[in-house]
């Protein structure tokens, strides 16, 4: 443009405005990452979100935050606990327990794979962890009943520590029992609720009838 030559721009004239791009506004969340804080963080996040699993066991109802974010820590934990506590092979013994510890934890975790996979089969929502997950968590009140039971049989073996005993793991497999059709209800076809439970009412049997029966050695 020829007539744009002659065009003089005075030099103290003000600018005027932002020359920024506007960019799409996004949450802090979206720059949150876990590499980049530290280990005691992502440690107590962990332990706090495993903490808040055991809450919900200890007041089922139905709700959908076992499955959520599900985790397999506070299962192994509480399995591992239950088969040293069962172990109860002395130290001086010539049985040192290791294949008993072996079965129970074989037990818990092999009748939680069958129960998840009666449930997939059956028509569940919900998906392989989040079962294993529920079932987990819910062996802490037979966990809890197994110490009671340890502590009992410190004072003895009889008939008055049997009652208690039979007491004690009468109501924490109930507790085991409710709270894991509380959490599952709702994944399952509503024709087929019972082929469900009947299967986890026996694996909470199961292992209940091993703390019953137990008696150091």
């Amino acid at each position: 443009f020829p007539g744009l030559a002659d065009v003089s721009i005075p030099q103290d004239i003000p600018v005027e405005g932002e020359i920024t791009v506007p960019v799409g506004s996004h949450s802090p969340d979206e720059d949150y990452s876990t590499l980049d804080e530290p280990v005691k963080d992502t440690i107590m996040r962990d332990l706090k979100a495993v903490g808040k699993k055991f809450v919900h066991v200890m007041y089922p109802r139905k709700s959908s935050a076992l499955l959520r974010d599900w985790d397999l820590w506070g299962p192994l934990v509480l399995c591992v606990s239950l088969a040293l506590m069962l172990q109860g092979g002395s130290a001086d013994s010539k049985d040192d327990g290791g294949p008993q510890f072996a079965e129970v934890f074989v037990i818990i975790w092999f009748g939680a794979v069958v129960i998840t996979l009666n449930s997939k089969l059956l028509g569940g929502t919900i998906s392989f962890f989040q079962s294993l997950c529920v079932l987990g968590y819910c062996v802490m009140p037979l966990t809890v009943a197994m110490l009671v039971c340890r502590l009992v049989l410190l004072a003895g073996a009889g008939t008055v520590s049997f009652i208690v005993r039979l007491i004690v793991v009468g109501a924490m497999f109930a507790w085991s029992t409710l709270a894991s059709t509380a959490f599952l209800a709702d994944s399952q076809p509503p024709n087929r609720k019972a082929l469900v439970v009947y299967p986890i009412f026996l694996f909470y049997f199961v292992i209940s009838w091993m703390i019953l029966t137990f008696t150091p050695q």
